[in-house]
């Protein structure tokens, strides 16, 4: 049955009901009938919801660093209000009134309809407080037209009071800001219920063995298993969504930290400026070897070169950039088609003798050749416009750097293999420490263009070596 009645509102309860309004294209009476469901909704929700102050509390402490759900945050504040802060900061008052939760609530905006900067200040019980600065929060970014996203900025929290500064930002800025400033477990939590048995069987492996399990990339496993030196560069360049290269150093020794510690590949980690400690217990001497050429490699690969010294029960890394600005200058000089690369290579030798601390000068000439090799191949990409590497574009490169480090080679394809052969080497003279040096330098260097040119895909098979009493050198590149 439909009663018709005449009703008489001020223009304060025309204002609150212009959202409904609006909603349903100016169809007053559909928007009475939903304010009438809501507010019957929300009579019936207050009525059932009182519990014991204890447990409330409790709940309140479990559900920090949980966003509420899209679909509980709509039900307790409509999204429509959205549209004017005056009537949402009007209605959150009211119903934290009816909560009875005795705080004091103000929101602050440069524009009522669209704010380029929004500033909310709640005071009462600080466990209280903290939520309803999440929930507001995860309303305003939620809700936010998407060109007017709205971005938490900071969060400044005392005893009995919180104030979130918001602004105008992009929509994924905006929803970052939300998990950094309120959602921090909230991936976490959701991670573990879709996979439950998955996390409980994990939980209890670490438990039980008293956080002795290792947990790393499948792809590091795999180098592990294939005798090669693994890096973990997945790992880290997942988590700062760069590449390895991009990542400034000091969040660079930060992130290894954190990969290295929560992986349990390292018991702790200590950072001292650019100076870095990893503490293990590792007992075989060529896994803690491999673990400290792991950790050079990836801080080259980063751009940085460092010193590497290992004790009983830690390893230590100090950055050399006198090594690395040295090495740059090299490569420079190398790009010089009358370059002499085995003077260069005196000099360099000369450079590191001055230098104290250095425990493993064949270390920094591996370095050394891997940037020659990959600062020729991208000069010679660069000068080709070459996009994708095949074979035939790594041979006639490799021609072109065996003329700079002054070696005849030859060429034989078969197939997908290729077959190298360096029939002499005019700065190598066999017998001296040096050109035992300059020889590992030079395969080094290969090594840098290869990885450079066909990264993972390739395999190199060693077959002959000057240095092992043959009359020359031959190696098999495959590509799959």
């Amino acid at each position: 049955m439909i009663v018709t009645r005449h009703i008489s509102l001020d223009n304060d309860c025309i204002d609150k009901m212009e959202p409904y309004v609006e909603k349903h294209k100016g169809n007053f009476s559909a928007a009475i009938r939903e304010i009438i469901d809501r507010a019957g909704s929300c009579s019936s929700r207050m009525n059932s919801s009182a519990i014991d102050s204890s447990l409330f509390k409790w709940v309140l402490t479990e559900v920090d660093g949980i966003l509420v759900p899209d679909s509980v945050l709509d039900e307790l504040i409509d999204p429509a209000l959205i549209g004017s802060m005056r009537r949402l900061e009007e209605y959150l008052r009211r119903r934290f009134s009816e909560l009875e939760w005795d705080i004091e609530f103000a929101l602050k905006s440069d524009n009522d309809t669209l704010p380029s900067d929004v500033l909310v200040e709640i005071k009462g019980n600080a466990q209280k407080i903290k939520f309803v600065a999440c929930i507001l929060s995860q309303y305003l970014v939620k809700n936010s037209p998407e060109h007017a996203s709205l971005e938490i900025r900071s969060v400044n929290n005392f005893s009995d009071c919180m104030k979130v500064e918001l602004s105008r930002s992009t929509r994924n800025e905006a929803h970052r800001s939300l998990i950094t400033f309120f959602g921090g477990m909230d991936d976490v939590i959701k991670a573990i219920k879709s996979r439950p048995d998955f996390w409980r069987a994990v939980i209890n492996g670490h438990l039980l063995s008293n956080y002795s399990m290792v947990t790393v990339h499948r792809n590091y496993f795999e180098d592990l298993l294939a005798n090669k030196i693994p890096l973990g560069e997945i790992t880290i360049e997942t988590l700062a969504k760069k590449p390895i290269q991009d990542i400034p150093l000091k969040e660079m020794l930060s992130l290894i930290k954190e990969v290295y510690e929560t992986s349990r590949v390292a018991d702790r980690v200590e950072i001292d400026r650019e100076s870095m400690i990893l503490f293990h217990n590792y007992r075989n001497k060529d896994v803690v070897e491999k673990l400290k050429k792991s950790l050079v490699t990836l801080l080259e690969a980063n751009g940085h070169l460092y010193d590497a010294k290992s004790t009983a029960n830690m390893i230590v890394l100090t950055h050399r950039p006198d090594v690395g600005i040295k090495i740059n200058e090299i490569v420079s000089n190398l790009k010089i088609s009358n370059s002499r690369v085995d003077q260069d290579l005196i000099m360099f030798m000369a450079f590191l003798k001055g230098l104290k601390n250095i425990p493993d000068i064949p270390l920094s000439l591996t370095l050394l050749g891997r940037r020659i090799g990959k600062s020729l191949m991208q000069e010679y990409e660069r000068e080709n416009n070459i996009k994708n590497w095949e074979l035939q574009d790594f041979q006639k490169a490799l021609e072109i750097i065996d003329s700079r480090l002054h070696r005849e080679s030859e060429w034989r394809l078969d197939g997908r293999n290729l077959i190298y052969t360096v029939r002499k080497c005019n700065i190598v003279a066999e017998g001296s420490t040096f050109d035992t040096y300059v020889c590992h330098t030079i395969r080094e260097t290969f090594k840098g263009a290869m990885g450079y040119a066909f990264g993972n895909k390739a395999e190199l098979e060693v077959k002959k070596l000057l240095s092992h009493g043959d009359n020359f050198c031959e190696v098999v590149i495959r590509v799959p």
